[in-house]
């Protein structure tokens, strides 16, 4: 009872963070005219946007099936898709929820433990965070201006990273680990010898044995292939809902892989699915590009309102279709 209570104030609490954002950055929309505006837009782009969005999930599940079988396991790449979607449902429900849901899945219905699938996944994560660097990189050196404008525009942001202590942080981090190092020096036989050391030893192992599998994939070129291509399909998924309102129509692929990687820098925040803090930093980025804060608002509003309603219908058909196709796995 008391798991549900703690789990539902979290919910509550992040979920509460997303909508406060949210109001914030649509305050002051007048609501007849963005009904009005989204009456006007191209909703072809975006059913193409939400299907590159699917064949994006898929080379993610063919890209940890690769990890998978590494270990020794054969999943159904049917399966895969519907561990990444419900995955992707779970972070909906609480941020940073998916990797676990994910894991308990893998473990369900292939048998791997959940150290091993969690160590897949940290590694899928590491490796998302090099491809957004990269695609930092270009932003940087090609469109340094959009950060730059953003920053003027925005210095209270600036202002909080100034005002904030890390050496703190630091001393704090220094004390815990000396703390842990004298206790595990004094106490040393006892806790090797325990039970409960034997165990997190191997859980340990078996996590760090779910990362090391990037040295055993058989094939590295396809690995690093499926690594682009569903980062290409990402930013495409986003480019493409430009057309679909015509006062972004015109935008460059660069001012849209400036507008994607702020966006992908937003879905850290620890909101449900980045709402609010997601259209803040989207929409910031496209007036840095020159469009009107009215369209920026209507775009951020129907391209991650139709990701999230993907996600959704998406991740429910995947927790439903789960235990269907593998009814005879006991």
């Amino acid at each position: 009872m008391k798991k549900k209570a703690k789990t539902t104030i979290k919910f509550l609490a992040f979920f509460s963070i997303g909508i406060f954002l949210f109001w914030l950055v649509y305050k002051d929309q007048n609501v007849h005219e963005l009904l009005g505006a989204l009456k006007d837009v191209n909703y072809f782009w975006i059913l193409i946007s939400l299907i590159i969005g699917l064949f994006s999930h898929i080379a993610r599940a063919l890209r940890w099936n690769m990890l998978a079988k590494s270990l020794g396991y054969y999943p159904k790449t049917i399966n895969s898709f519907f561990y990444v979607m419900a995955a992707y449902l779970a972070n909906l429900a609480l941020p940073r929820m998916g990797e676990v849901t994910r894991s308990v899945l893998v473990n369900r219905y292939e048998k791997m433990p959940i150290t091993k699938a969690f160590g897949t996944i940290v590694l899928e994560r590491i490796i998302d965070i090099i491809m957004l660097l990269l695609c930092t990189l270009i932003v940087l050196f090609t469109q340094i201006h959009v950060p730059l404008n953003f920053i003027h525009n925005h210095p209270e942001i600036g202002q909080k990273f100034n005002n904030f202590n890390f050496s703190y942080i630091l001393i704090v981090l220094l004390i815990i680990i000396i703390g842990f190092f004298l206790i595990f020096l004094i106490f040393n036989k006892r806790i090797k010898n325990s039970k409960v050391y034997k165990k997190l030893v191997d859980l340990i192992k078996s996590f760090f044995q779910g990362l090391k599998t990037i040295k055993t994939v058989d094939n590295k070129p396809l690995f690093i292939f499926y690594s682009f291509i569903i980062w290409f399909l990402y930013f495409l998924m986003m480019y493409v809902c430009f057309f679909s309102i015509p006062g972004t129509s015109h935008l460059t692929i660069l001012a849209g892989l400036t507008a994607f990687v702020m966006g992908s820098f937003a879905m850290i925040a620890p909101v449900q699915g980045g709402i609010g803090a997601w259209h803040f930093m989207v929409i910031a980025a496209l007036i840095s590009c020159g469009i009107d804060s009215d369209t920026a608002k209507v775009f951020a509003l129907v391209c991650h309102g139709s990701m999230t309603a993907m996600l959704i219908v998406v991740g429910f058909i995947s927790l439903i279709a789960l235990p269907i196709i593998n009814k005879n796995n006991k």
